[in-house]
């Protein structure tokens, strides 16, 4: 029997929606087994700007504003002639969320794609990933001439409880394949969860 999502869309006004009214522990799809359960680990925000200066500088901005988070800078991995990009050089800005500011950011995302994902942005380790064409589609976000339009990258990482052991600085050790996330129960999550509708790819 499919469950009901965790939180009632009908009944929330995302534009005025805050990290505070948002308990990321409800977001869990539940099984027999409390490390088994299934949760938002971190959803990662992008925007490619391909330059430094005031152009990734207005990028910057308009993620801080829209994550309420100050925001990385991504340096270019390699030299670039033709597009007078330089090794090292700032190209793009970032932000990692976690916990109640993840679940809140990724919902009013997801209201800009009407909470409808392909199948392929669904991968095997339990990452999904979209993205938003302009950012003033996100739900209370307004038009500003001073920072422009931008488009961005959405991913969000799926886990199960203890994956940091794999990402940790000491004593690290791999973690078994059945207690990765895999694309079926990445979808179920967001459909059940999330209340997100997935299209199957067309062939």
């Amino acid at each position: 029997m499919r469950s009901m999502p965790v939180i009632d869309l009908a009944q929330v006004d995302l534009k005025s929606l805050t990290p505070d009214q948002v308990d990321w522990r409800r977001f869990v799809l539940p099984t027999d087994h409390p490390m088994r359960v299934i949760r938002i680990e971190k959803v990662v925000v992008n925007i490619g700007v391909g330059q430094s200066g005031e152009p990734l500088e207005r990028a910057a901005k308009v993620l801080e504003e829209l994550t309420q988070q100050e925001p990385s800078y991504r340096l270019a991995k390699r030299s670039i002639k033709d597009w007078n990009i330089r090794r090292g050089e700032p190209i793009g800005v970032a932000v990692t969320l976690r916990r109640n500011k993840a679940v809140w950011f990724l919902l009013k995302a997801l209201a800009t794609v009407d909470f409808t994902l392909r199948e392929g942005a669904f991968d095997d380790w339990g990452n999904v990933a979209f993205g938003i064409r302009e950012h003033i589609m996100i739900p209370g976000t307004k038009y500003d001439p001073a920072v422009g339009v931008w488009g961005m990258n959405v991913v969000t990482v799926l886990a199960r409880p203890g994956l940091r052991v794999m990402y940790r600085r000491r004593t690290r050790h791999d973690v078994g394949r059945k207690q990765r996330v895999t694309k079926a129960e990445a979808m179920k999550f967001f459909q059940e969860v999330l209340g997100v509708k997935i299209v199957k790819a067309t062939q």
